[in-house]
């Protein structure tokens, strides 16, 4: 049976004033065909004009000039940084000693084949104490498409309750994003196992 999932926006109206609510039907029971058509879905995102964009109330997904650009850092009064492109070669970037900025590093691999999943909790407790202490944060990979924004679109499935479909319309809206396939799938998986959504 087909699952239909109706995208009302739950974003808080003040941010969200000018979005029109939309119907938006998916299959997530079949992931080979959810995939295609989340990335359909994604495709209609808004294009990528800056190194960072706001996708949710003080969250904010951006590529790796905008972690490295400590005036712009400072300017937007970043608190907290989520890297998914750290490198345990390199250690914690010593660029943001003295900017009172908490950082947490993830080495991940924008590949098919790698397990993005077993980042999701610890990425989504991470963001969620930072907003919930009243923090505004930056999650980074290079591009700021496919690691970063997974990892976002998890904690909001996770802990705004969002709907993988939904979490996609919020973000895609505010900037363009392409999670790679094995990513959306383990982000389907997800969803199933939060509502139940495949078989």
């Amino acid at each position: 049976m087909k699952k239909v999932k109706l995208y009302t926006s739950k974003l808080p109206a003040s941010w969200n004033d000018e979005r029109p609510h939309r119907k938006v039907e998916i299959d997530l029971s079949s992931p080979g065909l959810a995939v295609f058509e989340l990335e359909k879905l994604l495709f209609t995102g808004r294009v990528i004009i800056s190194h960072a964009d706001e996708v949710w109330p003080r969250l904010y997904i951006g590529d790796q000039q905008s972690a490295e650009n400590v005036s712009d850092l400072s300017t937007r009064r970043f608190t907290h940084i989520l890297s998914a492109a750290h490198s345990d070669r390199q250690g914690q970037p010593q660029i943001y000693e003295g900017l009172n900025i908490t950082y947490m590093g993830i080495e991940a691999r924008d590949a098919y084949d790698y397990d993005m999943s077993i980042n999701f909790q610890a990425a989504a407790d991470f963001i969620h104490r930072a907003l919930s202490r009243g923090g505004k944060v930056l999650v980074h990979c290079h591009v700021g498409v496919s690691r970063s924004a997974t990892l976002v679109l998890a904690y909001l499935m996770l802990k705004q309750n969002l709907t993988l479909v939904e979490a996609v319309c919020a973000v895609k809206d505010k900037r363009g994003v392409i999670p790679n396939r094995g990513f959306l799938r383990q982000l389907i998986k997800l969803d199933g196992q939060l509502f139940g959504s495949h078989r």
